[in-house]
């Protein structure tokens, strides 16, 4: 039986001014998986702090809400057979100098503070981030 997930991908401000919002979209899709939902957002400051929640008190808690709300995010529910893994593979490691090439950190990123994209980590965390991002979903 499949395991059909949803997971919440971020294209963050560094991407959007690179203009990679499609070739982003087009790799999930060529992977088989379906955007559930999809929207640009400027970031608020208080969405950006409870995403971020678990770094507040870190020295770099400001710098992460600083990029996060310094230009439009394309945010997005990416849906399908185990979609959390499947997109962390297709996004690649964190830090772009460690992924590999043909991911997307891997073709198009150049700084662990800069990587273009964000996905949750595992099932619990995508359902409470979609929350967050996607409120209207929750009808």
């Amino acid at each position: 039986m499949a395991d059909i997930q949803k997971t919440l991908v971020l294209v963050k401000p560094d991407g959007v001014k690179k203009h990679i919002c499609g070739e982003v979209i087009s790799r999930f899709e060529r992977k088989g998986l379906s955007i559930h939902a999809i929207k640009m957002i400027n970031v608020p400051v208080e969405l950006a702090e409870e995403h971020y929640a678990e770094h507040k008190g870190k020295g770099f808690f400001k710098a992460l809400i600083d990029f996060i709300t310094s230009g439009p995010v394309l945010a997005m529910v990416i849906e399908g057979e185990n979609a959390v893994a499947a997109v962390r593979q297709i996004n690649g490691a964190t830090n772009p100098l460690e992924a590999v090439p043909g991911s997307i950190r891997g073709d198009f990123a150049t700084s662990i503070d800069e990587n273009v994209v964000h996905a949750s980590d595992a099932p619990e965390t995508a359902a409470r981030e979609i929350a967050l991002w996607f409120p209207e979903l929750k009808k």
